[in-house]
């Protein structure tokens, strides 16, 4: 039986896709494992570097972007191992990490996500585990509490900013950007939710893991690299306005009373960063242009977040009925 198939989605990253997988099969000894590598439509070869370098991997190809959500359901719908390892594109995986993952879970039967330290390039902490979106986490957030005390269990409660990582906890959300999980939870559970997108899939899974009686566990010994924002630096603007989307989506999902309140909070978060990056722009010269278009992203979320919401979202059609 197969310990693990290895799950990567991918948009026009060539270069990057190519030191991941790479780095997959030189760091990865004493489990058996495949890889589904799933195209959503990339225009710079990477399909063609994929077949001629590492000819073992199995391609899905799709004629349009699908998005991160449908693409990985059409690789998990066609893994045959034991657990599903959703893997970025823009990762590295270093000594071992994923059969060190593979041990943690066959010693944890009744965890169904599993999550492993995450690393700057420069070898920097990458917090990769959060609790679930609720009123109390979107305030904190908003206000920048937790960046005033972040040793605080309390402000710093939804990315967890007081745990230093070095310890196996059990926590509410594994970052996707590696994520282990049981097949057999899968099954159960079913497939992430399609109505993401990108981005809030991870949050959504685990929330129905969790609901289901399964546990999410993190693990320190396993470790990769994660660049971070890689796959979404071609269309910034209109990523960061489906994060922010997400957010929502989560929490609409959960309960409509408390909707136009999250609605609110999120707006808040966005309108309470633009004085920041206004001020940049007018004092750094070599950041005006940026600064700026950052000013303009913010404005248009947070008036989005108040006026109509939907607007924030990349799959604006395949949302209808839905939500």
């Amino acid at each position: 039986m197969i310990d693990v198939s290895i799950i990567i989605v991918a948009w026009n990253v060539k270069e990057l896709l190519f030191n991941c997988l790479r780095s997959v099969y030189e760091e990865t000894s004493g489990i058996d494992f495949e890889i589904i590598y799933i195209d959503n439509a990339s225009t710079d070869g990477s399909v063609e570097m994929v077949t001629q370098k590492f000819p073992q991997v199995k391609i899905i190809r799709n004629d349009e972007n699908k998005g991160f959500i449908i693409a990985s359901n059409q690789g998990i719908e066609r893994a045959k191992g034991r657990y599903v390892l959703l893997l970025n594109s823009d990762t590295i995986i270093l000594d071992n990490a994923i059969a060190k993952t593979i041990k943690f879970a066959d010693e944890h039967p009744d965890g169904a996500v599993f999550g492993c330290k995450v690393l700057n390039s420069d070898r920097t902490l990458q917090r990769s585990c959060h609790m679930f979106h609720s009123v109390l986490n979107l305030f904190l957030s908003a206000t920048y509490l937790y960046k005033i005390f972040p040793k605080s269990k309390f402000f710093g409660r939804e990315l967890m900013t007081w745990w230093d990582y070095n310890s196996v906890r059990e926590v509410e959300v594994i970052v996707g950007c590696y994520s282990l999980v049981r097949k057999e939870a899968i099954e159960e559970v079913g497939l992430m939710d399609d109505i993401y997108f990108f981005y809030g899939d991870d949050v959504d899974w685990c929330y129905r893991f969790k609901q289901s009686g399964w546990k999410v566990f993190f693990t320190p010994e396993p470790q990769i690299i994660h660049y971070g924002g890689q796959n979404t630096k071609q269309m910034e603007e209109a990523f960061f306005l489906q994060l922010q989307a997400a957010k929502l989506m989560f929490m609409r999902k959960r309960s409509r009373l408390i909707f136009p309140l999250a609605c609110f909070l999120r707006a808040l978060f966005l309108f309470l960063r633009v004085p920041y990056w206004f001020a940049v722009g007018m004092l750094h010269k070599d950041r005006r242009k940026s600064s700026f278009q950052t000013v303009k992203t913010y404005l248009k979320g947070g008036f989005y977040c108040l006026v109509d919401w939907k607007k924030l979202l990349m799959n604006k059609e395949a949302i209808k009925g839905r939500l």
